[in-house]
Order: C-alpha cells, then structure tokens, then sequence
C-alpha cells in the first residue's frame, strides 16, 4: 500500500494523478494508523514550515512518520515534504521540523527573488535509483523561497544552480526528497515518481 500522507497541502491532487499514472493506486489518508500498514509513504507539500508541523501534529503524524522512516520503508518527501525532514526551519523564525535529517532550511540570499519558481536544471550529483532513465540535467519544475542546508553533505543527491547551487536532491538509506515538484515536471517527473515505486517494491505489486 502507497500512501500519500493528506494533511491539507494544497498540492495533494497532482501527487495523486501522478502516481496513479505510474501504475499505483494511492490511499490519501491522515490516519497514523495507515503508516504502521505502508509499503511506501509520500509526504507532499506546499506552505510554510510553521503550518506544516502544526498539521502534522494536529494530525497526530509527527511522531509515526518517524518512526516509520526508522524503521527502514521507502519514503518520498516532495517540497515541503524535503524541509519538514530537517532538523528545523528558520521560516518565520526558528521552527522545529522532524528532525530526521540534521541540518536547517534557510531563505535565499537578498539579492535573489524569492520564491524561486519555474523550470530550472537538476544535477544529479551520484547515482540513486529514483534517477534511472533521467537525463543529467534534467529540467524540473520549483516554486519555493528557502532552501534546504544539510549537515551531511553525502545526503546531498542533486542541485540546482539559483545564486549559486543548493541541494535540491536529498537521500539516505531509504529516504529521498525533492525540492521541486515531480508533479509537475511532465516527464521527467513522472518517470520520477516511476522509479520511486518501483524502488519501494510497489510498482511490480499492483500490476500482478
């Protein structure tokens, strides 16, 4: 089972068209429980940081996505869904997120504008199977205004160049997230999302 974790982000629709044209039905669900029976999770997402905890939590989610990252199952985070797994945000000020990816999410320099939307180059900086097929670069699709800054630098799978390059990319173990949206990104992004499912074991499953 693939659940897309529904905790009011405005973008829920297009994630599940998307992933139904990868071959998967999706449960959109903000049940805790559903995570304890998820093959494979997405954690989508639009908004500021402060919100998204503040929904997640209303939700009871915080504590269960954690641990069902730790406990090892597949787990894609889309744009939001990449910030929310750091250490915090200094979104409006200082905002705690879930803290399974130590770093911080910084806005972008004053001499940028903000938000960072449309189509711009993913480079794909080691191999990771979410980019099979995929050329490097690829074009992909942004709309954000910070930008993720992780500890671990080895986490780091692609960047983007916007006044300079930052991380648009994140992997470890079995955690991948993308700072634009897969989405909305044609084909690219769909194949993206392909992959991931295909990754996480699901993909073969639902076309037996």
């Amino acid at each position: 089972m693939v659940v897309v974790v529904d905790y009011g982000a405005g973008n829920l629709r297009s994630v599940v068209r998307a992933v139904e044209r990868a071959g998967v039905q999706p449960v959109v669900s903000h049940d805790p429980r559903d995570l304890d029976r998820a093959d494979a999770v997405i954690l989508p997402g639009v908004g500021a940081a402060a919100d998204t905890m503040a929904h997640l939590g209303a939700y009871g989610l915080v504590d269960p996505i954690r641990a069902y990252i730790r406990g090892g199952r597949p787990f894609l985070g889309v744009c939001m869904g990449l910030q929310a797994l750091l250490t915090g945000s200094e979104e409006g000020g200082w905002h705690p997120c879930l803290d399974v990816m130590a770093g911080r999410v910084a806005r972008f320099g004053e001499d940028l504008i903000v938000p960072h939307m449309g189509w711009n180059s993913v480079h794909q900086q080691r191999p990771h199977p979410v980019f099979e097929g995929i050329p490097n670069p690829a074009f992909f699709y942004f709309v954000h205004s910070y930008y993720c800054q992780p500890s671990d630098v080895t986490m780091i799978a692609a960047t983007t160049p916007y006044g300079g390059d930052f991380a648009s990319v994140l992997a470890h173990d079995n955690v991948v997230a993308t700072q634009f949206h897969p989405e909305k990104s044609g084909d690219a992004g769909l194949r993206l999302y392909e992959n991931f499912l295909i990754w996480a074991g699901v993909r073969e499953r639902a076309a037996a």
